[in-house]
């Protein structure tokens, strides 16, 4: 079985009805969950998701979707601790012509890490750094 890494920006198309993304997404979900795919995510990206949802929503929403993806055995957790922190500063420090975030980047220095080929994601820096990118949209 594949393992791909959650972004955010897949989770919040998947949730938010009026994403762009939104229709893509649940269909690419709907037959993707069905593999019982391993996925793999970081407390950075949580915190993203989070806050999406706490300021654009009812905090039960927020809550709601945090609760699905703490619980979820299909989504392992990686805690940014302070070595892969200062990893993904060295990689964010390396890039002065991109506009990766330092989530960007530390997402990048784990997918490398454990061999993950493939994000989740609509963020083109995914791409860009040598990544996959499902479900796959024309540009």
């Amino acid at each position: 079985m594949t393992t791909v890494f959650l972004d955010t920006s897949y989770i919040i198309a998947l949730e938010t009805a009026d994403d762009i993304n939104h229709d893509l997404t649940l269909k690419h979900w709907q037959s993707f969950i069905q593999k019982l795919p391993r996925m793999v995510t970081t407390s950075y990206v949580f915190d993203e998701i989070i806050t999406f949802f706490n300021s654009r929503n009812p905090h039960a929403k927020a809550v709601e979707t945090g609760e699905r993806l703490l619980s979820s055995p299909s989504v392992q957790f990686i805690h940014v601790d302070e070595i892969l922190f200062f990893e993904g500063w060295r990689l964010f420090q390396q890039f002065d012509d991109k506009s990766y975030s330092l989530t960007d980047c530390i997402s990048f220095v784990v997918m490398t890490q454990l061999g993950i080929r493939t994000a989740l994601s609509f963020d083109k820096h995914f791409v860009q750094a040598g990544f996959e990118k499902l479900p796959y949209k024309k540009e």
